[in-house]
């Protein structure tokens, strides 16, 4: 039996308000489902994690800011504020928030190597994310189909990986069109710095074999000796942090030249001191010419921009996302992601940060050192804030070389030739907006997107608007449809059965199958009582069979008034024999 309650029991009605006020509390905040049973040991876990994961981020902050066409103290400015950010509205323990090859590459297409630009971009792309986050309109990412999404990574992998040659020859004046950019860097082949060349091959040998040294160690067979696995963890440490590693190594050697008189590398140069000012995202700039850019220009420039930009920073993070929570055995909140996004720009922007996304390279190292909560990114955050308050100076030092060979390796894993060939294999016309992403991206990133996606959603009308039909003839026709009826496939209907029923002769009876059809709309309807029609004006009969009840055409509109002839059977074959008895009886007569 219950236990009487007491009259100091809370009303069941307040105990249910109360669950639902605390479920709705950890589905905003996502912290409260996991800091409550938080404890030493996973803090000492996303401690290790979080250090691993900001050696990893602070050498390539630097890189990617490069890539974005900014000063390097830009890629530490948007490095830190995600894993603050993250740790309460984030729902994936693995995910790291940071500039990437990608987004660093998009930006450049639309900020012109100004950090204003950059900082207003990075303003309006979170306000533009957490607005779909709060209207839940993250299912546009669907729209954006899986090979216009490896075209488009493929592509970028090649545009920027390429576009870093020119640090490693030690080149100037190279433009940032990508045919261009083709084109002056083999003509300026000769004007190559030898120091730069050689560093920068050394420093892409030493990371490709520290690469090489870790995958083989995940793949080696498991080793009894104590003394052997230390030394497999100490390696797999080596080549986890190989970045930092690198990055250190080559700024000692440009430091020792330049201290000795010898200029034979081409430096980061001076950069900004100090952490970045906590202030409002300014609106408006003027330039050196007096000239006053208003908030207006700057969302008119931005253009497409704030729709491509906000998109793929999104559909990347949650891919990372979602395939490290199913790896990993646990679920995340889309929805959720795109608001901890959103507001990490919104955010960022106030310290002068530029739109930022989930990293899969940091992600990784992430997951495989062992992290057990988001709070491993307050470690990482802290990190690249140590870096901004004490190292700065020393990043003068820093050789693009370096930078360049970082960014190489780190963007070589994206260019997945095995993608054209299992579209082949798979689905043959799906190469299409693959190709087209692929080609118009080295003109224009944004266009190689948008081209794909509007590739994409032709296909995708050209299937609804051309369903599958199968004709047969069973002593009177049979046409089964295999999707939906939906307003652009009424002609298409409409002219099969023309032809095969009402424009032969003599005219057939006809059976529409229509178990697989899950929606109906008006237009149809409307196309359907005409045809019903001119089955009933020629003599001949049409029956429908399978039409779920709650898309039957009689529910939509009352045709059995106007039309008697209007029949409805739940299965094929009755349909057929229904149809069968009443030819035999019109040629008895």
């Amino acid at each position: 039996p219950h236990p009487a309650r007491t009259p100091t029991d809370p009303p069941f009605a307040t105990r249910v308000t109360g669950i639902r006020c605390c479920a709705a509390l950890r589905s905003c905040f996502p912290i409260l489902t996991w800091l409550p049973g938080y404890n030493l040991t996973w803090l000492k876990m996303d401690l290790i994690a979080g250090l691993t994961v900001g050696l990893t981020a602070v050498p390539q902050a630097l890189a990617y800011a490069e890539v974005a066409g900014l000063p390097v103290q830009y890629g530490l400015y948007s490095a830190f504020m995600g894993g603050f950010i993250y740790c309460i509205f984030g729902t994936s323990k693995d995910i790291t928030l940071g500039p990437t090859a990608i987004m660093s590459l998009l930006c450049s297409a639309y900020i012109g190597g100004d950090p204003v630009f950059a900082v207003v971009l990075t303003l309006l792309c979170g306000i533009i994310q957490a607005g779909m986050a709060l209207l839940r309109l993250g299912f546009l990412l669907d729209f954006i189909s899986h090979p216009v999404i490896k075209g488009f990574t493929c592509a970028a992998a090649v545009t920027i990986g390429f576009g870093q040659v020119k640090n490693i020859l030690g080149l100037k004046e190279i433009p940032q069109q990508f045919y261009l950019q083709v084109y002056y860097t083999f003509h300026k082949i000769p004007e190559a710095r030898v120091g730069d060349v050689i560093l920068g091959l050394c420093c892409l040998f030493f990371l490709v074999m520290l690469t090489l040294m870790k995958n083989s160690l995940g793949s080696s067979e498991h080793e009894a000796s104590l003394l052997v696995r230390s030394a497999r963890r100490l390696v797999w440490s080596l080549a986890t942090m190989r970045n930092a590693l690198v990055v250190i190594a080559a700024t000692g050697v440009a430091y020792s030249a330049e201290v000795t008189g010898h200029h034979f590398f081409s430096l980061t140069g001076k950069t900004a001191e100090g952490l970045p000012p906590f202030k409002v995202p300014p609106l408006s700039e003027t330039v050196a010419n007096g000239t006053v850019i208003t908030f207006s220009v700057f969302s008119q420039d931005l253009g497409g921009g704030l729709a491509v930009i906000p998109l793929m920073g999104v559909l990347e993070s949650i891919a990372i996302a979602k395939a490290f929570s199913s790896k990993n055995n646990y679920r995340i909140d889309a929805n959720q992601e795109l608001f901890a996004i959103g507001l990490t720009n919104i955010l960022g922007s106030f310290v002068s940060a530029y739109p930022v996304t989930g990293s899969f390279g940091r992600t990784a190292v992430n997951s495989q050192t062992g992290v057990c909560s988001p709070a491993g990114g307050i470690v990482t955050g802290v990190i690249v804030l140590l870096s901004l308050a004490f190292l700065m100076p020393l990043f003068f030092y820093i050789p693009k070389a370096s930078l360049a060979a970082v960014i190489i390796c780190a963007v070589s894993p994206m260019m997945d030739f095995r993608v054209p060939v299992q579209l082949w294999r798979v689905k043959r016309l799906d190469l299409l907006p693959f190709l087209v992403t692929f080609v118009v991206s080295f003109w224009e990133v944004q266009y190689g997107i948008v081209g794909g996606v509007v590739v994409s959603g032709f296909m995708l009308l050209h299937i609804v608007a051309r369903p599958k039909v199968k004709v047969s003839d069973h002593g009177v026709l049979l046409l089964e449809l295999d999707s939906g009826l939906n307003f652009p496939v009424t002609e298409h209907l409409s002219r099969l059965v023309y032809k095969h029923a009402l424009q032969v002769s003599p005219r057939r009876c006809l059976v529409l199958d229509c178990a697989h059809v899950s929606s109906i709309d008006f237009t149809v309807v409307h196309e359907l009582t005409e045809l019903l029609k001119q089955f009933e004006l020629r003599g001949v009969s049409m029956i429908f069979a399978g039409l779920k009840v709650e898309f039957n055409i009689n529910r939509h509109v009352l045709l059995s008034a106007d039309l008697p002839g209007f029949r409805h059977t739940d299965r094929v074959d009755e349909a057929l024999q229904l149809l069968t008895s009443i030819i035999n009886n019109s040629n008895s007569q």
